[in-house]
């Protein structure tokens, strides 16, 4: 999601830390691609799906300044930081809190009815911000507790990872890092926190985690994809952020959620950063969706008290999307050089059609 740089406030609110815009340097990852496909008006209404600090928001007030965008985030932190720009836009900014599969409900209360956006764009991941917080428990370079919750303290009761791993058992932690991290040493992990909880204590802080799965890794020497050492715990840790957000399930309704709101002739541009992203947008872009595609482990630590409407659900099953590019799109080696969080970046970029 969007980067950020420079200098940062945190003010206390309310018994929270927040980042006020004025100090925040946007860098959104390929904002120039997504302008140019996106191709927003004056007068016409967006949805940013995944406000973060706002650097797409502002993206498209820099080409339309008299557009209208509902800005939508799960994070109470982004929120503060969406009502924060929306005293600078009144009239123009709709600050939103929630997840994606929360967002029809709000949209009523915006009276904002089907087929009415003109376009959506959905920056998937998380946000510098949320990494660059040790306290928020994203990061493997900052020690602090083993949270991972987008949601922050606006769900009190729904587990954090340190939750997960001190109930989960072998078998299906070992799944999820095998299926949401794509972690070849699955099993010797989920084995060894299931051991280290019994004999020794839970794990209760990133620096604990990250530490426990070197070990399990000791003899594997690991690269990103810019040829750069990379931690042996990066796949686990994405693996538990994937699960106790329910991002996959989320990344799907949203589509769902696309298709239904847009207008004929509205855009959707998508940014994802792995692959378990990129293949649900892409079946849905495709008209290749299966029931249970975007998540087939048992969630059986995350709420789905969320019911989906059967007409909502079944419009994914005839969807009708022109493709704006053959391929997808990636950033360019200067954006890289850069801002190296945009490497795996991919931008898909379709319109709604009937």
């Amino acid at each position: 999601m969007t980067v950020v740089g420079g200098l940062v406030c945190r003010l206390g609110l309310r018994g929270r830390r927040w980042m006020s815009t004025e100090a925040v340097r946007h860098v959104p990852v390929m904002a120039a691609e997504a302008i140019k496909f996106l191709k927003p008006q004056d007068s016409e209404l967006f949805i940013d799906m995944t406000f973060g600090a706002g650097g797409h928001t502002k993206q498209i007030l820099k080409a339309a300044p008299n557009a209208k965008i509902i800005t939508l985030d799960r994070d109470p932190v982004a929120h503060e930081l969406a009502q924060e720009m929306a005293k600078r836009y009144p009239g123009q900014i709709y600050p939103v809190l929630g997840r994606f599969s929360e967002l029809p409900a709000k949209l009523k209360e915006l009276n904002v009815n089907q087929r009415s956006i003109d376009g959506m764009i959905f920056d998937f991941g998380c946000s510098s911000m949320q990494f660059d917080e040790g306290e928020r428990g994203f990061s493997i370079s900052k020690n602090g507790p083993l949270d991972m919750r987008m949601d922050k303290d606006r769900c009190p009761d729904a587990p954090s990872a340190a939750d997960v791993l001190a109930r989960i058992d072998e078998m299906d932690l070992a799944r999820i890092l095998k299926v949401y991290g794509e972690e070849k040493f699955a099993k010797r992990i989920a084995r060894a926190i299931v051991e280290a909880r019994h004999s020794i204590k839970k794990i209760e802080t990133t620096k604990e985690l990250a530490e426990l799965v070197q070990t399990c890794c000791a003899s594997e020497f690991r690269l990103d994809k810019l040829q750069r050492p990379s931690h042996p715990a990066t796949k686990t840790f994405q693996a538990l952020r994937i699960f106790v957000n329910n991002e996959l399930n989320e990344i799907n309704y949203g589509m769902i959620l696309a298709q239904h709101y847009l207008k004929i002739g509205g855009k959707m541009i998508t940014i994802t950063f792995h692959s378990l992203e990129d293949t649900i947008v892409k079946r849905h872009v495709m008209g290749n969706v299966a029931n249970d595609m975007a998540n087939k482990l048992p969630l059986k630590y995350c709420s789905h008290t969320i019911c989906h409407d059967q007409t909502v659900m079944d419009a994914a099953l005839k969807p009708n999307w022109h493709q704006m590019t053959k391929h997808v799109v990636v950033p360019s080696d200067a954006e890289v050089e850069e801002n190296p969080r945009s490497r795996s970046a991919k931008l898909r970029a379709v319109v709604r059609v009937e």
